[in-house]
């Protein structure tokens, strides 16, 4: 019997390509898995157009749910954001496709896992360190990296696939470079590719409006939290992915969420990208502003350090790592009291705040008000700064001594 390998397919020309191209330089016999994490893409057909080019099958493999459950999740409570800009929607999906690509392989007894990714790209790298930690005895096949691959462009591609029978609905038209999932979609290429142009909003976005098309009038909404997970929008409890699909509706219709990105990707390279994150924005926002109620000022601090921290791990694609277990367990420990309600107005690319409730708040108004109450004396604050500053004022004395002389 042939070795079986699995190839992590999107239907697309590359994963399309990369099909007969196995067969033809390895001689394996091919299971195409296409795992959705939400992308809203067109399944209809997949399983025909993979069999159609030499697949022995094709699992459709729906995580959702995992993935917002299990892996967005923890990044919303981390607030885990990637150079001050990039709530990392493609970083968060890796991880899950990679354990689903290496459940298959085992299920098929499977010696190898191919994957289309780029040589230049972070994919390669979240995709490979994931089977790695989870199936080390699995060979991984990365076709644009392998010396066999000798296709350079979408021509080639097609090319090929008519060569080999294969006759699919793709041309060689320019087209933007998208990824997309539950949480966001991603746009590179053309316009974007030169950093001192202007992206072209009208032709780019997908899950929204820039802010100055979005409606004149804001839209109020409200959020629970349990724990640090969200549970209901205005007052009807859904489950996390839903949460996420209705709060990328309303921040698509107001604008939110629109960044354009020059990032610096693991493998050296800076590239340019404009990510549409309407629902997760959101979602990040909601989530902080009953955190700043809750936490005491030395967590904080440091949950913000670990939050960064949790971004880059993620974002370089370790997440089965010991390192992001343990900072995911401090993050948990942090959202045992998270709970309570957010509101908020969107309007015009802004995410306004409109009150927010816990009933673990720390903020205690006769505490905070101007008014002199029981439990703070105005008059304790001059110790305390007599002794805050004193290295401060020890300094400036030396230094007035030693300019003296």
């Amino acid at each position: 019997m042939k070795e079986k390998v699995v190839l992590a397919y999107s239907g697309g020309l590359d994963t399309t390509a990369i099909i007969p191209w196995l067969k033809e330089n390895y001689d394996y016999e091919v299971i195409c898995v296409c795992v959705d994490c939400g992308q809203g893409a067109e399944l209809d057909g997949l399983d025909e157009r993979a069999r159609a080019s030499g697949a022995e099958k094709l699992y459709i493999e729906d995580l959702t749910d995992i993935f917002a459950d299990e892996y967005i999740v923890p990044c919303v409570q981390a607030h885990a954001v990637y150079e001050n800009k990039y709530l990392l929607g493609t970083s968060m999906a890796r991880p899950a496709i990679a354990k689903r690509l290496v459940e298959i392989a085992r299920k098929e007894g499977a010696t190898a896992i191919c994957h289309g990714a780029t040589g230049k790209g972070n994919d390669q790298i979240r995709f490979e360190l994931g089977i790695k930690s989870l199936a080390p005895d699995l060979k991984i096949i990365a076709a644009w990296r392998d010396d066999k691959w000798t296709m350079n462009s979408r021509e080639e591609e097609i090319e090929y696939c008519k060569q080999h029978g294969i006759h699919l609905p793709f041309d060689a038209s320019s087209s933007y470079s998208r990824d997309r999932n539950l949480w966001h979609i991603s746009h590179e290429g053309l316009e974007l590719e030169d950093p001192s142009n202007e992206p072209n909003f009208e032709h780019l976005l997908v899950l929204g409006v820039t802010p100055d098309k979005a409606p004149d009038e804001g839209e109020y909404v409200t959020m629970t939290f349990e724990k640090g997970v969200p549970v209901s929008i205005n007052g009807e409890k859904m489950k996390v992915s839903d949460i996420i699909r209705k709060l990328n509706e309303l921040g698509g219709k107001h604008g939110i969420g629109i960044v354009d990105i020059v990032e610096n990707r693991v493998v050296g390279m800076k590239s340019r990208g404009v990510y549409e994150t309407p629902g997760g924005t959101i979602l990040y926002e909601a989530h902080q502003q009953l955190e700043e109620l809750i936490l005491d000022r030395d967590t904080y601090r440091v949950k913000e350090e670990m939050g960064n921290l949790f971004a880059q791990i993620v974002y370089e694609g370790k997440w089965f790592t010991p390192l992001r277990e343990a900072v995911q367990a401090f993050i948990e420990t942090t959202q045992q009291y998270v709970t309570g309600e957010v509101k908020f107005k969107l309007y015009k690319g802004n995410i306004i705040k409109a009150g927010t409730t816990s009933p673990y708040s720390l903020y205690n108004e006769s505490i905070a008000s101007f008014t002199t109450g029981d439990l703070y004396d105005h008059h304790d604050a001059e110790g305390f700064i007599n002794l805050f500053g004193l290295s401060c004022k020890v300094r400036a004395m030396k230094m007035q001594e030693v300019n003296g002389k």
